[in-house]
Order: C-alpha cells, then structure tokens, then sequence
C-alpha cells in the first residue's frame, strides 16, 4: 500500500505561528459584507492556479481564475490585506494591484504551507529574484 504524502497547508501554518490569542478567520469565499462587519485587522488571500500539468495548463490570457478577483475585490476592498499567489507562472494581477497592501508570489510551495507562512510573518526574509520583469498585462 502506498503511503500518501501529507504536509501543511498554509492556514494550518498561519494558525501554527501565530500568537495563540491571534484569532484566525477562514472563509473559502468571503463577500464584502463579511470583511467589513467583522472589523478584522488584516486579511490574507491566497489564490491559485488549479492543478496542472504542461499543456492542460495552458492559458492565452494568464488571468487569475474565479473566484479569485471577487475574492480580492470584496477583502481587500474592506481591511488591510496581502494576497499571496500559489501559480506556476507569473499571472495579471494588475486590475487588482491598487486594492493590495502587499502582493506575494509564493509559486508552488508543494505540500509545506509553513515555507509561506515563515515569510508571511518575518521568521525568514524574503529571497529570490525573478529573472525577467513581472508583465502588466499579456499583451
């Protein structure tokens, strides 16, 4: 029998490091409404490209899928926010860059979440340098 892989995903990891009176929030799909009335102090977004492998991943346009923007519009429209973005490309983010307070590419963190929440929160610095200028749009 094949033993399956486990790791962290990132809101274990976020629950994991934060102060244990920190009270950590998830919600898969949050309306405007939700963000506003709960008076939160900061907001993280995580969004991501669906699984993939080479061709069936393709994409002419490289947006970010629904529900992402929604997802970004009603947060971070609402309270202080960082929108963390798990793909295996660079993607638009532009429509959505005014709405951020901090943006972070996270590419493909695999099965270990605690990689990104020990950057989140400034256990580890931030590292890496991408080798071509992060486009605006496609075209």
């Amino acid at each position: 029998m094949e033993e399956k892989r486990r790791g962290t995903t990132i809101l274990t990891a976020i629950k994991n490091t934060v102060d244990p009176s920190t009270q950590v929030v998830y919600n898969e799909e949050p309306h405007t409404n939700f963000a506003e009335s709960n008076k939160f102090d900061y907001a993280i977004v995580v969004v991501s490209e669906p699984t993939y492998a080479e061709m069936y991943g393709d994409s002419s346009n490289l947006t970010i899928l629904d529900p992402g923007p929604s997802i970004i519009q009603n947060v971070c429209g609402a309270v202080k926010c960082v929108v963390v973005i798990i793909s295996g490309r660079p993607v638009v983010v532009e429509p959505y860059v005014e709405k951020m307070d901090a943006l972070v590419a996270a590419w493909l963190p695999g099965t270990e979440g605690q990689g990104v929440a020990d950057v989140l929160f400034g256990d580890y610095g931030f590292t890496g340098k991408l080798a071509r200028t992060w486009f605006k749009r496609v075209d």
